[in-house]
């Protein structure tokens, strides 16, 4: 029963990741295939359902609706009042066009590393990046791809220090700190860096080759601005800052940090705005919004509760307690890679490897601070498969399908930095951290 609960949970992985892959909406498909899972694992269905998959919803939305929602609300006054385009503009006049991919990642890693959750970045960084790629004249294609790769790589799990609670988990269990092997995390966050914009970079070169261009396409609600029109950059720039500001330099919480950026931006904006039916509007749409992507995001959440609820995933933690690869670093790095792909989250994938492996990967010898960063670096491999929350409500935002931007986002978040892990292997084992 315990192997066939198993080939129940691949099965299940691989039917959710095809269905996301072909459009198929996950508010439908997670239902279905976590329903495929308990029945493989012998769970009552409809307990399973009721229980375990709308616990593991339900407590995501309770967590973090807030959060989604001053996030989009924040991204749409950003957008509706030209500040976002504002913002884009002037990066662009001071990078170049041709750096357009280069300034929408360093964007998202100074928010990241300052401690503004991703989810909160792809709100916040997708109406800037509109602005930057249409005046760079860049397919919208490549925004998805391009904003996790500011986002959700190199300033989640390699540069030392980052907040990133992917950074932070692996301290509770080896003893170190947020600084933990500094070189491993430097030479992991290059190769991510430099990889992912080489990469991004060679494929807009393709696709101007091939006659794209900047079209507003799928995203309905996305408001073109004309240049006259837009607010100075001083007053763009302040809420954006001032969101950082409250949560890093006062230790804000993230939601009234979001909060009072919301509250300072219609201040300093309002001459955009306008009319409080406009601010209606604004408002009504971003936070109408939030609820779409953080659905898809609460049910890949879902999933993985039921996948982790079957004795199958006692079965794959169990093998990779018991498989020996003779290297505590390579071990690590794998197992925390198996997991956080079987649960389709960085952090909980993370968190299960640890409080079920911490004490193996210590006692064959790894060093606590190498192992903290193998870990983290590992946590952003496979986690970022079709089904991954972040993935999906990143599309969501964006109006772009799996079909047309997936391709991008496995690239620059999932190949480069398992490439990135492997390389900390190396350097842990000859003792290089």
């Amino acid at each position: 029963m315990e192997m066939l609960s198993l080939i129940g949970i691949i099965l299940g992985l691989a039917g959710l990741m095809y269905a996301c892959m072909k459009g198929v909406s996950i508010i439908i498909a997670a239902p279905i295939f976590s329903l495929f899972v308990a029945a493989t694992g012998g769970l009552p269905l409809l307990d399973t359902f009721l229980d375990t998959f709308m616990g593991g919803s339900v407590g995501y939305i309770q967590s973090f609706f807030p959060m989604f929602m001053l996030g989009a609300v924040f991204g749409k006054i950003m957008e509706n009042t030209g500040a976002a385009a504002a913002v884009g503009n002037w990066v662009i006049s001071k990078i170049g066009a041709k750096r357009a991919i280069l300034a929408v990642v360093a964007a998202c890693g100074v928010l990241t590393y300052g401690g503004i959750s991703l989810f909160v970045v792809v709100f916040t960084m997708y109406p800037l990046a509109m602005g930057i790629f249409k005046e760079a004249d860049l397919p919208r294609r490549l925004i998805p791809g391009t904003i996790a790769l500011g986002a959700f790589t190199f300033t989640m799990t390699a540069i030392p220090g980052t907040p990133q609670i992917q950074n932070i988990i692996p301290t509770e269990f080896f003893g170190t700190n947020a600084m933990a092997a500094p070189l491993m995390g430097i030479v992991g966050a290059l190769i991510m860096g430099i990889g992912g914009v080489t990469y991004l970079n060679n494929e807009a070169r393709k696709a101007k080759a091939n006659g794209e261009r900047f079209e507003v396409g799928g995203a309905s609600d996305y408001e073109d601005i004309a240049e006259d029109k837009l607010p100075s950059f001083a007053l763009s720039i302040t809420p954006l800052v001032s969101v950082v500001l409250l949560l890093n330099l006062f230790d804000m919480n993230i939601n009234v940090a979001l909060f009072w950026g919301v509250i300072l931006s219609v201040v300093l904006l309002w001459n955009k705005l306008e009319t409080l039916d406009r601010l209606k509007e604004t408002v009504n749409v971003g936070a109408t919004g939030s609820l779409t992507a953080i659905m898809n995001t609460a049910l890949a959440v879902g999933f993985g509760s039921v996948v982790r609820a079957v004795d199958g995933f006692d079965v794959l933690v169990d093998a990779l307690s018991r498989v020996t690869f003779g290297n505590s670093y390579l071990y690590s790095v794998i197992s925390t890679n198996v997991l956080a792909g079987a649960t389709g989250s960085a952090s909980g994938g993370m968190s299960i490897a640890l409080e079920a492996l911490s004490e193996s990967f210590l006692a064959m010898g790894g060093n606590p601070e190498a192992l903290h960063r193998a870990v983290a670096l590992a946590s952003g491999g496979l986690d970022v498969l079709p089904h991954n929350g972040a993935v999906i409500t990143l599309l969501v935002v964006t109006g772009l399908t799996h079909k047309e931007s997936y391709k991008d986002i496995f690239v620059v978040a999932l190949a480069i930095p398992v490439v990135a892990g492997l390389v900390g292997v190396v350097m842990a084992t000859i003792g290089i951290f």
